[in-house]
């Protein structure tokens, strides 16, 4: 009861809403992701299951985050329930999705390293907290080193990037979705 452990995450709509939000063929998603029209095809229509990789270049070309597209996967409920159990066993690094559904906010926690060098810029604001290990972000031209129970505040439009600088590290990520109109003037207007 509200384990949601009966089906797999299934992204297919969320990736076709976007992309027809956006206005985009399978043909444009293709060139700019790299990936096949009939492998798009078959993901929208949860025929094939993306990897990681693979999510990660579609959310690129439909300007958005693999994060965001979980989070739209699911209908949203008032209570829902995401064991540590649910992540599915694999070689690290991992994310997962710890708020499932279409919310106000979004929480992911990343186990081990991901590519130092991609660079995020979310619309809203973030919090980044160290749960283990230790790790490197890079924001405003600034480096600042994390260690574990650190917290890193984020406001909207901060490019940013992140490296694990030890193994076995976990890092949470909290935001304001991105469908979610919370920018404000910041010169007080």
């Amino acid at each position: 009861m509200g384990d949601h452990k009966e089906q797999p995450l299934r992204v297919g709509a969320a990736v076709r809403r976007r992309r027809r939000a956006l206005d985009l063929t399978l043909a444009v998603v293709a060139e700019r992701s790299g990936l096949s029209v009939p492998f798009l095809s078959q993901i929208e229509n949860d025929r094939a299951r993306p990897s990681r990789s693979s999510l990660e270049k579609v959310a690129d070309a439909l300007r958005t985050t693999a994060v965001e597209l979980l989070a739209a996967a699911d209908p949203a409920s008032s209570v829902d329930l995401v064991r540590a159990e649910d992540l599915e066993p694999g070689p690290v690094p991992h994310v997962r999705s710890l708020v499932r559904g279409h919310h106000q906010m979004h929480a992911s926690e990343f186990i081990g390293d991901h590519d130092a060098g991609r660079e995020f810029q979310y619309r809203n604001d973030q919090l980044m907290y160290v749960a283990d290990g230790a790790v490197e972000i890079e924001a405003e031209g600034r480096a600042y080193r994390l260690g574990r129970g650190d917290t890193l505040y984020l406001t909207g439009g901060v490019r940013h990037r992140w490296r694990a600088t030890v193994p076995d590290t976990r890092l949470i990520v909290v935001a304001v979705a991105e469908h979610i109109e919370a920018v404000r003037d910041r010169r007080g207007r």
